[in-house]
């Protein structure tokens, strides 16, 4: 789900004789200005004296010269925290048909050393990311990048975490923990769309556990409570069809 548009698939009785699969777009996107919050991560690489080897160093005398660089240069010289090499890299995955997996990583470092420009590229790629198979050691340089620029106010950020957190997501279940400290900072910071998009998280399986509709309930409750009228207007609606789909589950319908 590319650009983490808040998109739900629920069941629903209302008003039909069997129950429905119907399709819900929520697009609340993330304020711009915010999303351009930047966290270095990762020291970026300062003085080309500090590569090993004089071809490296050469390539990358070459890349701030705008010379022509190859691939496997600037994978090089991404690998030893430059930012730019890894940006633009990433530029050229993004047109020569590069594998989301290289994609994400590659941008992660050039959003980890402090070009946040490329945090799109980075969440997009992930979206298209399988768990399964994608290397632990790059998904855990995923979660390194995201979560400091989450905790620091960029919305992006946070939606991405929502996004890959959960059951067969990218970065697995969401702990309590976590849970607990994104709904702290929504709320500090008037946020109803996130507290939302927690909600939409929580709904988007047929098969929820109770618990987790109860939770999702709550989050709606509080986002229905928001200033923010698109918010507001989103969550009530959304409170009608949860608690449809919480009627028929108690009457028996199967979602």
């Amino acid at each position: 789900m590319p650009r983490f548009a808040l998109t739900l698939s629920l069941v629903c009785a209302l008003a039909c004789p069997v129950a429905q699969a119907q399709t819900l777009t929520v697009a609340l996107p993330p304020d711009p200005v915010a999303s351009r919050i930047s966290v270095v991560v990762t020291p970026p690489l300062s003085h080309t004296d500090k590569l090993p080897g004089p071809a490296l160093r050469a390539a990358r005398k070459a890349m701030l010269a705008q010379a022509d660089v190859s691939d496997t240069d600037l994978r090089a010289l991404a690998d030893h925290a430059d930012g730019l090499a890894a940006q633009r890299l990433v530029a050229r995955l993004a047109t020569s048909g590069g594998s989301a997996s290289d994609i994400a990583h590659y941008a992660s470092i050039a959003v980890a050393t402090g070009r946040v420009s490329n945090l799109r590229a980075a969440v997009d790629a992930m979206a298209q990311l399988d768990p399964a198979t994608e290397p632990k050691a790059r998904i855990r340089a995923y979660a390194a990048m995201l979560y400091p620029h989450a905790w620091a106010g960029n919305p992006l950020a946070m939606d991405a975490v929502i996004a890959l957190n959960g059951e067969g997501r990218l970065f697995g279940p969401l702990s309590d923990a976590t849970r607990d400290k994104i709904i702290a900072q929504a709320e500090g910071a008037g946020d109803g769309r996130l507290i939302l998009q927690m909600a939409v998280g929580l709904m988007q399986s047929p098969i929820a556990p109770p618990e987790d509709l109860a939770r999702a309930r709550d989050y709606l409750a509080r986002a229905a409570a928001s200033d923010q009228l698109a918010v507001q207007t989103t969550a009530l609606n959304l409170q009608a069809l949860l608690e449809a789909r919480l009627a028929g589950a108690t009457a028996g319908i199967s979602p």
